[in-house]
């Protein structure tokens, strides 16, 4: 584990960090250890004034929209009957749930139909309670960069990743400051 451990890169500023501690960005996530070879770690992060269970129900509902910008589609503004029963191989997103553990934690990894435009790219969506009954989610992507062609494609996801998931966070969190 050792050597997989110093296969990761963990670059802070952006694109490669948006929010999140160097404590943070250092901290393994669920996703860690699931792509072979060398990766580099994005994370974004953001405070919400709610409680981790209202935050983790909240990401569940990933499942039913991107919550990100209105061209990608339509994502409920109330919670979804039935959005926090998680099933291993469920649709999120570009991702399949491969781990998760109620309340803490989202795990997947890029749906089979969406390898060749996105490539092998695993992601953790994490929720921490924090004081006073609020809570924080921690993103960590890790993206494979096992040539260079892969890894110039790395750094245009990570932009496009920033863009997406800061107007997605941003949006959950009101969601969840709102219930």
């Amino acid at each position: 584990m050792r050597e997989r451990m110093d296969a990761i890169e963990r670059p802070l500023g952006l694109p490669w960090c948006w929010g999140a501690t160097e404590t943070e960005v250092l901290a393994d996530y669920p996703c860690t250890g699931r792509l072979s070879g060398p990766v580099i770690a994005v994370h974004r992060a953001v405070d919400v004034a709610a409680p981790a269970e209202v935050t983790f129900r909240w990401l569940c509902q990933l499942k039913h929209g991107t919550y990100s910008y209105r061209l990608l589609g339509g994502s409920p503004k109330v919670l979804t009957a039935g959005a926090d029963d998680l099933a291993v191989g469920q649709e999120m997103m570009i991702f399949r749930l491969v781990d998760f553990a109620s309340g803490e934690h989202l795990t997947g990894e890029t749906s089979p139909e969406l390898l060749g435009r996105y490539g092998p790219i695993t992601c953790s969506y994490t929720v921490r309670p924090a004081r006073d009954a609020s809570s924080r989610i921690v993103v960590r992507t890790e993206i494979s960069v096992q040539s260079r062609a892969r890894r110039l494609k790395a750094i245009m996801l990570a932009w496009a990743d920033l863009a997406m998931m800061s107007k997605q966070l941003r949006v959950l969190k009101r969601l969840a400051e709102s219930s």
